[in-house]
């Protein structure tokens, strides 16, 4: 099961049997639109507050990854996740709902491959047979409670990141069709002592870099067994900094495609989003619904997601604290490699 110091091996091969995404307007307007389950057209969705809209984006993908896997709420075993939110707040409403035993986690913007993982683990264990993972952010929440109300409609800096209005979910099973989760290395924290929360990628790039390095040595793996590696979001300024200390430390990424997923959620040429995307949906938007429809079809044999988080909260920006990061890796394979 542990292989090396940070990585859980999966012997049993737990599928990803569904998947669902639902996003807002701006992600509806990007170049991954057609490979979301809906897309809202108005960022309120028709709620009452922002917070009640960021709930329902991840009740809807939840109802959705468990009708597509054809497991209704009583088979479910437990759901796993969490959210940007105080006290996660959004995943812990939504778990009414959902009415699974529940494990509420934060990772911050790691939190998709933090309760993918999570629930890899379970199911690889035999300790469940059917668990959702989901996670969910919302534009609109996160800067009224990280930076201002989007009523004050302060101006950002070029290195400031676009949250994503979004949720994310999937169900993993024993056995089924679908993706299959070889492995997960679960990252540690690192804080090079950066204090700017409008410089998140500067920030959770190193944090990336070690689990990245770790993954490696733990698994006897190279870059170039991937099709494709991306990190959570890091966007324009974070990864070229991964990029950079990656081949300081020489790890050969040049023999893979590296990604973001905040790169690749929206035009960053185009649309207003600073340095790219950022939130715990951008991550889960991006891989469970366009990187899985790429493994499903056999276009990516293999891929590496490193979730990145940065876990700071209102109360240690303003008492002039650091941002303690992390990021966690999980690799998934096509059904059809062998």
């Amino acid at each position: 099961m542990l292989r090396g110091k940070q990585t859980w091996w999966f012997e049993q091969r737990p599928v990803i049997i569904s998947s669902a995404t639902v996003v807002g307007p701006d992600e509806g307007e990007g170049p991954l639109a057609a490979d979301f389950d809906l897309v809202h057209p108005e960022l309120d969705m028709q709620q009452k507050s922002w917070e009640k809209a960021e709930r329902l984006l991840l009740e809807q993908a939840s109802d959705m990854a468990l009708e597509k896997a054809k497991v209704n709420k009583q088979q479910l075993q437990f759901y796993v996740g969490g959210d940007l939110m105080n006290q996660i707040i959004s995943n812990s409403f939504a778990a009414r709902t959902i009415g699974a035993p529940y494990l509420g986690v934060f990772g911050a913007c790691s939190t998709s491959m933090e309760s993918l993982a999570i629930a890899s683990l379970i199911v690889n264990s035999g300790s469940g047979q059917y668990v959702l993972a989901g996670t969910c952010s919302h534009n609109c929440t996160a800067e009224k409670q990280f930076r201002y109300p989007t009523e004050y409609g302060s101006q950002k800096p070029p290195t400031a990141q676009y949250t994503v209005t979004g949720a994310g979910a999937v169900v993993v099973a024993p056995e089924g069709e679908g993706p299959v989760v070889q492995c997960a290395t679960i990252g540690k924290i690192v804080d090079l002592g950066i204090t700017d929360p409008f410089n998140m990628g500067a920030a959770m790039a190193p944090a990336a870099v070690d689990t990245l390095t770790m993954h490696f040595n733990d698994t006897g793996r190279q870059p170039k067994d991937y099709d494709l590696i991306v990190t959570g979001d890091l966007a324009t300024v974070g990864h070229a900094i991964a990029t950079d200390l990656l081949a300081r430390d020489g790890v050969p990424m040049q023999d893979t495609v590296f990604g973001d997923c905040g790169l690749m959620v929206y035009d960053v040429a185009k649309q207003k989003v600073q340095a790219g995307g950022s939130g715990c949906a951008c991550s889960a938007v991006v891989t469970y619904g366009h990187l899985l429809k790429r493994l499903m079809k056999g276009e990516l044999k293999r891929i590496l997601v490193c979730a990145t988080g940065a876990l700071l909260s209102p109360l240690s920006y303003q008492q002039g604290e650091s941002i303690p990061c992390i990021a966690h890796a999980v690799a998934i394979e096509s059904p059809m490699h062998n």
